[in-house]
């Protein structure tokens, strides 16, 4: 995260982070009609995964960083968990 986190556009990102983890969430929906709840389980990481990215753009006005660690985005959020 250098140079291209100057003037980002942060409620675009944030933008297109909740609205692909909503298109994610449809299809948790419909793998969960299906009982395949191996994927439910995947899709409603990266639903988190994104949602949690979200939140980081938000409150740093910089780019997510390139990773699938739901603790370290969390905690660069401040989000406390037991």
């Amino acid at each position: 995260m250098g140079n291209e986190d100057k003037n980002i556009d942060v409620e675009k990102i944030v933008g297109y982070w909740v609205e692909t983890s909503d298109d994610d969430f449809k299809t948790i929906a419909n793998l969960f009609k299906t009982k395949d709840y191996h994927w439910v389980l995947f899709i409603g990481h990266l639903v988190l995964e994104k949602l949690l990215k979200a939140c980081v753009v938000k409150q740093t006005s910089k780019n997510s960083p390139f990773t699938h660690d739901l603790t370290k985005l969390a905690k660069i959020t401040g989000f406390n968990f037991s």
